[in-house]
């Protein structure tokens, strides 16, 4: 059997956009995957919720209700976070499909540390022994040619 050199992946993302690049080996470099390019909802709250939220009114004195003490509700689920939240595991989902088809040998994770913890949480447990590195940063901006001075001494490239 031919040797090969072991496929990194590595998923650049944040809670609303990601992309996966792949490393064949030292001195390879790196090439962003075709048709591995993700954009989720990144919708601020208020357009995600249309309602106002609700109003009560505090307790006046002998236990009746007073108008002089009203103030809105806060919303029991932050929707922007909860988007966010729903985007990692739609990552994970990617990348336990492609951990099952042997599509890479070693993952590295790029993410904001709340989109990595959701993204570690989400991964299945065979994908996840694939993780060879996790830099909590968002890189999602930067040039796809800037990328290595970020994942130098995490990716032989």
């Amino acid at each position: 059997m031919p040797y090969r050199e072991a496929t990194t992946w590595i998923l650049i993302a944040d809670g609303a956009r990601a992309q996966i690049i792949a490393n064949e080996g030292p001195g390879k470099g790196l090439k962003p995957l075709p048709g591995r390019a993700y954009q989720g909802a990144n919708l601020p709250t208020r357009e995600i919720v249309s309602d106002k939220p609700g109003r009560t009114y505090d307790r006046g004195g002998t236990g009746g209700w007073t108008a002089t003490g009203r103030h809105a509700m806060e919303p029991r689920t932050d929707w922007h976070r909860f988007e966010k939240e729903r985007f990692a595991r739609a990552m994970a989902k990617v990348l336990d499909k492609a951990s099952g088809a042997n599509a890479f040998d070693r993952l590295v994770l790029v993410a904001p540390p709340q989109t990595l913890g959701e993204l570690r949480i989400a991964l299945k447990k065979r994908t996840r022994a694939r993780i060879t590195a996790e830099l909590a940063k968002d890189l999602t901006n930067v040039p796809i040619h800037d990328l290595p001075g970020h994942l130098d001494g995490v990716v032989a490239l």
